[in-house]
């Protein structure tokens, strides 16, 4: 057991579901079970990736965590908090702990929003300011934290790359200092040369904030090279989990073998 992994529980998810029926009116309806009964815990300061053949239910997970969808049963602990019993005022406290990282920045970011209205939106949703300066110093110290120029405050998502785009989209996580940061894939949609760049960003910002991340990704390379720990996923359900060395070195489940042989990686 690694050091992160005795440290501080953040996460602990229980037995998480996620159920669809399907089926028109005149067919017998099925239930897809896009998550069948998850469990896991998320230290601090850890990053546990997630890996997975598209529609093994990592997305559905990261997405059911922060309740952008709802689960259909299961449990969420967030901290010391009870996560799918809250609401209203309790839940927008609560979500201020845990944000997340999306997999476009190209459709992730309002493109009728500059920089500095699209960084400072969770600050206005949480009232997290005293007065209008102390909102843009945040701002300001969060750009600069990502490596975003500060002369690039009012302009908008389609004067920007794709990484700069992620870098807004990593200070909007970032700027209300959260534990926990969902990352759904933050670099497939990034040209190689980029990724790195992103990938080390993170990896510094964990290092200076105690970040905890969910790290979902299709790449192997990346999730060894960033994750402590490594959840597989299958049909909904998580196949194996263990330290990040020990899946890539000496997989147990037939299915994480086949994952590791079929996806080229660089070791």
């Amino acid at each position: 057991m690694t050091k992160k992994a005795m440290s501080e529980v953040l996460l602990k998810v229980s037995n998480l579901k996620k159920y669809y029926n399907s089926g028109s009116l005149f067919q017998k309806k099925k239930t897809l079970k896009a998550l069948d009964g998850v469990s896991f815990e998320l230290h601090r300061g850890e990053t546990l990736g997630i890996v997975g053949e598209s529609g093994c239910g990592k997305s559905t997970l990261a997405k059911s965590i922060i309740r952008l969808i709802e689960p259909t049963a299961g449990e969420i602990i967030l901290g010391d908090k009870d996560f799918r019993k809250l609401s209203g005022q309790n839940l927008k406290e609560a979500r201020k702990h845990i944000k997340m990282i999306f997999q476009d920045p190209y459709s992730s970011l309002n493109p009728r929003m500059t920089v500095n209205e699209i960084i400072g939106e969770p600050l206005d949703i949480a009232k997290a300011y005293k007065d209008v300066e102390e909102r843009n110093k945040k701002i300001e110290n969060t750009m600069e934290t990502v490596g975003l120029d500060l002369s690039w405050k009012n302009r908008f998502p389609h004067e920007f790359s794709g990484g700069q785009r992620q870098r807004i989209g990593i200070a909007k996580a970032i700027i209300l200092n959260p534990d926990i940061v969902i990352c759904d894939e933050p670099v497939s949609a990034l040209d190689v040369s980029i990724q790195a760049k992103i990938i080390n960003l993170l990896l510094r910002l964990q290092r200076e904030l105690n970040i905890s991340y969910i790290f979902i990704s299709h790449d192997l390379s990346v999730v060894r090279h960033i994750a402590d720990r490594v959840m597989v996923m299958y049909g909904g359900k998580v196949v194996e989990e263990g330290i990040t060395e020990d899946i890539f070195s000496n997989p147990k489940d037939d299915y994480t073998k086949t994952l590791l042989e079929s996806i080229p990686y660089i070791i």
